[in-house]
């Protein structure tokens, strides 16, 4: 492989100030709202229960005064009622998975496609890919929007990809070694799962494996997970976000330098942090709910989209030499977290203590129950192989280590259950992280 160097993709917008940066979002938010209000029936009314018209938003802090969009705007308009074109202009259509009901929608126009495949591959870019970059995608493809986003982005940032899609770990294994890959993309779940077998099958790095970075995302991981799959892989791992409402992968991403903060393409996306309860701003830095408004789409153009992620927001200038905000890693998301007697719980605080303990694996899952009125919540935790072969006195130790360090965590007392390795279900996909059987029982 020849040597790789970093690149900015964008310079004129990745690395401007905030006044150019502000002026640029003020303008596109402009046309967006009048764009929405003479073309989408369903803004329109919503900004007609508020006596709101176009005209009335003169600033950025004026976004406050519009309505928000949530999943329910999808259903209750399904599937074209929020499109600004009729189904004959769009040049694709990618949807949800719909497991619970109706699917979300999402489309493009030929203009919206060449814009999303330039967001990719400034993300991609910004986590070291380069020409010289051969990039397997384990990402399944379909109406789900990783795959084929990542693909087009990669190809236009001038990797070589390899569209392998989801699953099937021999043939991933196989196309690795044979074709020398260099960059793996998937989520960060099944990333540790290609660790865990890589390790098991004895590939050794330089010799079946030759992978140099890692671009996961799609779900909330921590640096724990993150250390164990470069470690696991020898990637450097960047974390990247987006969603199918605001456009799919793209929305920000790590810069491979830094890796502190995902770096949010700010000319393309006007964001807000807000309180979940209160829907007040909060201050640059905090914890909130991330809100996001594209400003530049014209098949579905979206307003405020709540995205139910909690992250916090700084605009500091990236060691990178980026200026662009940055995001931090995702916390959990607000209709994920679990409420076990009267305490905010999310997956990732457990992971981190999981990650932190020597003699645990990555995979895991929070059972929860009621036991007449208390709700009590186990967690599964996989031992390490060595772990599990290990004395009765040792993994008695370890579990109640982990009892005590989630309790710190938490504040509330929890049952840990170590089990044997390879047996809680793997995940091709988004990890499957909570059971929570409150509501089947």
């Amino acid at each position: 492989m020849t040597t790789t160097t970093h690149k900015i993709w964008d310079p004129t917008w990745e690395c401007a100030d905030r006044d150019t940066v502000r002026r640029r979002q003020l303008d596109r938010l402009l046309e967006t709202i009048a764009y929405v209000y003479a073309k989408v029936p369903h803004y329109r009314a919503k900004m007609d229960a508020k006596g709101l018209m176009p005209s009335d938003i003169r600033g950025l802090d004026d976004i406050r005064l519009l309505p928000y969009t949530t999943k329910l705007d999808f259903h209750e308009t399904y599937p074209f009622g929020l499109f600004a074109v009729p189904p004959t202009e769009l040049t694709r259509i990618h949807s949800s998975s719909g497991t619970t009901g109706k699917p979300t929608v999402v489309g493009y126009t030929k203009n919206d496609l060449n814009t999303w495949v330039d967001l990719v591959a400034r993300m991609v870019s910004l986590a070291g890919v380069v020409e010289s970059d051969i990039a397997q995608i384990s990402f399944g493809y379909g109406m789900f929007t990783g795959g084929f986003g990542l693909h087009y982005g990669l190809e236009r940032a001038g990797a070589t990809v390899v569209p392998v899609s989801s699953g099937n770990t021999d043939r991933q294994f196989m196309f690795m070694e044979d074709f020398q890959t260099t960059t793996f993309i998937s989520t960060p779940s099944y990333a540790a799962y290609i660790g865990e077998q890589a390790r098991l099958r004895g590939l050794e790095h330089g010799k079946q494996i030759h992978l140099r970075l890692g671009l996961f995302g799609a779900e909330p991981w921590t640096e724990g997970m993150r250390a164990r799959i470069e470690a696991e892989l020898g990637v450097s791992a960047t974390d990247n976000y987006g969603m199918s409402e605001l456009c799919g992968p793209g929305v920000s991403g790590e810069c491979v330098i830094a890796k502190d903060g995902m770096h949010i393409a700010e000319d393309l996306f006007l964001w807000e942090v807000i309180d979940p309860l209160t829907e007040e701003p909060v201050a640059e830095g905090e914890i909130g709910e991330l809100i996001v408004t594209p400003l530049w789409k014209e098949a579905l153009p979206v307003i405020r989209y709540r995205t139910r992620d909690l992250t916090a927001v700084t605009t500091a200038r990236c060691a990178c030499g980026r200026t662009s905000a940055r995001m931090s890693r995702v916390k959990g998301r607000t209709d994920d977290m679990l409420i076990i007697r009267g305490v905010n719980v999310f997956p990732t605080q457990i992971e981190h203590v999981l990650m932190e303990t020597e003699g645990t694996s990555p995979h895991y899952l929070l059972v929860v129950t009621r036991e007449g009125a208390l709700d009590t919540l186990e967690v599964w935790v996989e031992v390490s192989e060595q772990m599990f072969s290990e004395s009765f006195n040792r993994m008695t130790v370890l579990r109640d280590l982990l009892t005590k360090r989630i309790h710190s965590i938490l504040g509330i007392s929890v049952k840990v259950k170590l089990v044997e390795p390879q047996t809680l279900e793997r995940s091709q996909g988004k990890a499957k992280r909570v059971l929570d059987k409150r509501n089947i029982e």
